[in-house]
């Protein structure tokens, strides 16, 4: 299974930008998704996730009602839809796939990186004031 993340760019506070993510060598449809993104001199932390049939989305707090995640399982592609961008959303973005779906409504494994195992190579998101 191959992922390839697409669409950052350089883009001024308060605009927007959709990133996507295509997958290749198996359905999407088997695989949880999810995003996470990496500032310099930071750790890698969850952004956003959603569920194999695209019912559920779970989002960090610092994103939320700014960002949309959606998927489209026929077109093999997950997209994160991001508005109102921030400076502080400055980031190299990572679309991030595991086999298997949310477990339990208390459970937040889905935000931990280790729980992954397919990544794609990352695209840059930088927002300028």
């Amino acid at each position: 299974v191959q992922l390839q993340a697409s669409g950052g760019g350089l883009v001024k506070a308060g605009g927007s930008l959709r990133l996507s993510c295509a997958v290749s060598g198996r359905s999407l449809s088997w695989y949880l998704m999810a995003w996470f993104r990496q500032a310099p001199g930071k750790e890698r932390e969850f952004v956003t996730a959603i569920s194999r049939d695209g019912s559920t989305q779970y989002y960090a707090d610092s994103v939320k009602g700014r960002f949309t995640i959606s998927r489209d399982n026929a077109k093999n592609t997950m997209y994160v839809q991001m508005n109102s961008l921030k400076p502080e959303d400055t980031a190299v973005y990572y679309c991030a796939g595991r086999l298997g779906d949310f477990v339990g409504s208390g459970n937040k494994d889905f935000e931990s990186p280790q729980r992954y195992v397919y990544w794609g190579q990352g695209t840059q998101v930088t927002v300028f004031s």
